[in-house]
């Protein structure tokens, strides 16, 4: 087996599975009830059982909120942690590549200026505190890695802000969206293309950040998302939305690294326009 996808059925992992039946490349992919990373028997089997080369490990628990409390709080750590781990040593097994997808909340968001892959992380939530310990084990165990950190994630096949804006608009004729959080939005698409394009070019291993080009806060994403309807979008101070898990003010991540590779990383604007054109 050449390319396994983990969590193959989530937003980016079908992303992935369409990019490769696009290029036709050969992969298999499972999904938790074809593989339950929590399980450490069943994933060493199954990694010994069909010896993939190149794993891109998808799946995770991304309900932010929820793993503030129990039972989230442990699902969180038992999905991103443990079947992380499971992963990891498995694929060391199999002597495999291992893609690891992190995220933006592995940094505290108060740094102004863009983070490095060398800045110490800081998480100041639950998922953040999952993936950096996930990231730890990852590097520990995998010689051959790759930690992709990403943030803001949308795309075609699941779930995500952008869908949850042009929904609202059909019921709202005005929203209020916050304007003190900044980041970088990514798609899926531009992901999933550089997922494949280091394990192809087999750049050096070690931990990587990709988005799309260019920032901004959520309420200039929702502008940009919705300026072709009537709807009004006004901006709103975070501290008028409470949320459980705490929000990075400004998880900006340096792109500098992917760029050196030769990968063209398109901005946000450009990736939104792309994707809205697929959808409509």
């Amino acid at each position: 087996m050449d390319n396994l996808i983990i969590g193959a059925n989530g937003q980016l992992g079908t992303e992935l599975r369409k990019l490769f039946d696009e290029k036709e490349v050969s992969y298999t992919a499972t999904d938790s009830k074809q593989l339950d990373i929590t399980n450490k028997k069943l994933v060493h089997e199954f990694f010994k059982k069909n010896s993939p080369k190149c794993i891109y490990h998808c799946a995770a628990f991304t309900a932010v909120d929820v793993a503030e409390e129990e039972p989230g709080k442990s699902l969180n750590w038992k999905v991103n942690v443990e079947g992380t781990k499971n992963i990891a040593e498995a694929a060391k097994a199999v002597n495999a590549t291992l893609v690891f997808v992190s995220t933006d909340y592995v940094f505290d968001g108060q740094n102004n200026n863009m983070y490095s892959e060398e800045d110490q992380t800081n998480p100041k939530n639950e998922y953040g505190r999952a993936k950096v310990e996930a990231e730890r084990i990852v590097a520990n165990t995998v010689a051959k890695h790759y930690i992709v950190r990403t943030s803001w994630v949308f795309g075609k096949y699941g779930k995500n802000f952008v869908y949850t804006m042009i929904d609202l608009a059909k019921t709202h004729k005005k929203l209020t969206v916050v304007d003190d959080q900044i980041g970088r939005p990514t798609w899926t698409r531009t992901l999933a293309e550089f997922m494949t394009y280091i394990t192809k070019k087999q750049i050096p291993f070690g931990i990587y950040q990709l988005s799309n080009e260019d920032k901004c806060s959520w309420y200039e994403f929702a502008m940009e998302i919705l300026k072709d309807t009537d709807t009004i979008v006004e901006p709103v101070n975070s501290i008028e939305y409470p949320q459980k898990a705490y929000r990075p003010k400004h998880s900006v991540m340096s792109l500098e690294k992917a760029k050196n590779t030769g990968f063209k990383i398109v901005s946000w604007r450009t990736a939104l326009n792309e994707f809205m054109n697929d959808i409509y």
